[in-house]
């Protein structure tokens, strides 16, 4: 996604909108008439490149802008969440002006937890316990949402684990898969730029040969990133495209192989069949490949989710998740009703298009900030 201003914005700064800027000084400049600000279009997945900023630039008179500290990755992260925070936090902070914990309250937070993606089975138990240690008692919503932010944490941390790569392995295998549009081709690159970033060798296996954009697109990322892509012909076979890329990668003892994989919907019987195919196929070079399973998931879909991971990991060795466009989202609490029901690793997350948008999941950070909480 092109940036029309400075320089990007931090992760927690777009997890939490409601959070005011600070304003840095800009240079005398002469009174211009300014055109309304633009707001950028978030690229689509299918489009390598981001879209140009010329347009917007011309704008703007050409007058030198100060140079703007760029935000952390947990502003980043609460920025992004900003539109799930707003859920279920606004609607904990709507019910209180500091009163006694009343079991109306106690029902009325449970359906805002509800209503925030988090599931019947977690909201329960979190009103539950806060019932057992403050009912009767005076509260204010921070308070409320505080106690929520530890439970949940404590739901979340069991499954943020980072994904481990066996430097035993040349390659290390990591099949990526998920249905269509949730960010499969953007997420096998940020991993990319991620394990280059730790000085490890990576070969991208364009195995999305149904989508000739989607091709195109990891080679892009892959020229950005400095790392090989095994490609074919649109419509060529993907299993067979993935056992050639585990042969160069096994020849160039190379550290990992990522393999992407067509979009299909999880209810497609025949396409899930095809994915089951892709891992008998690299069996063969490897008996214990893939070596990691990642299931990207679009926040966006909400408790759909569920059937998503039931239905894969029925048909391929899924091990791990990762959730992707929480900054498009207001369901992001359902990762914890994921992490409370499957107990799968959740290894990123993700909260923009940029490269650096992808990170490791960190529950505390990730359970505060969705009660908008300070990390």
């Amino acid at each position: 996604m092109s940036e029309t201003e400075p320089e990007k914005k931090g992760w927690f700064a777009r997890f939490r909108r409601g959070t005011p800027a600070v304003e840095t000084p800009r240079p005398a400049e002469p009174e211009v008439e300014k055109p309304e600000p633009v707001e950028p279009a978030v690229a689509a997945e299918s489009e390598p490149e981001p879209a140009p900023v010329e347009a917007v630039a011309e704008k703007e008179p050409e007058v030198e802008k100060p140079e703007v500290e760029k935000k952390g990755w947990l502003s980043r992260l609460r920025e992004g969440l900003s539109k799930s925070t707003k859920k279920v936090a606004e609607s904990i902070t709507g019910l209180f002006t500091k009163k006694k914990l009343d079991q109306q309250t106690l029902d009325d937070l449970e359906d805002a937890l509800i209503q925030a993606d988090l599931g019947v089975t977690v909201a329960s138990r979190l009103v539950a316990k806060l019932g057992k240690e403050r009912f009767g008692k005076e509260v204010t919503d921070e308070e409320v949402r505080a106690a929520f932010a530890d439970d949940i944490a404590e739901i979340l941390q069991p499954v943020a684990v980072p994904l481990s790569i066996d430097p035993a392995r040349k390659p290390h295998v990591v099949l990526v898969i998920g249905v269509n549009g949730s960010g499969k081709t953007t997420t096998i690159a940020k991993l990319a730029g991620l394990y280059k970033g730790e000085g490890r060798s990576v070969i991208l296996a364009a195995g999305d040969t149904f989508r000739a954009a989607a091709v195109e697109q990891l080679k892009v990322w892959g020229d950005r990133a400095g790392v090989p892509v095994v490609s074919k012909p649109t419509g060529a076979d993907a299993a067979g495209l993935a056992y050639e890329a585990l042969e160069r990668a096994r020849a160039e003892k190379t550290d990992v192989l990522l393999i992407d994989t067509a979009g299909r919907l999880h209810n497609k019987t025949n396409l899930m069949e095809e994915l089951a195919k892709i891992v008998r196929v690299i069996r063969k070079l490897d008996p214990e490949a893939p070596h990691s399973c990642l299931l990207v998931l679009d926040a966006t879909t909400g408790q759909n989710a569920h059937a998503q991971v039931e239905t894969f990991k029925a048909m391929s060795p899924v091990d791990a998740l990762v959730l992707t466009k929480l900054d498009g989202s207001a369901k992001g609490g359902v990762l914890v009703a994921l992490a409370e029901k499957f107990k799968l690793p959740v290894v990123a997350i993700g909260v923009g298009e940029g490269i650096d948008d992808l990170r490791p999941f960190e529950a505390r950070a990730f359970a505060r900030g969705l009660m908008g909480l300070p990390a």
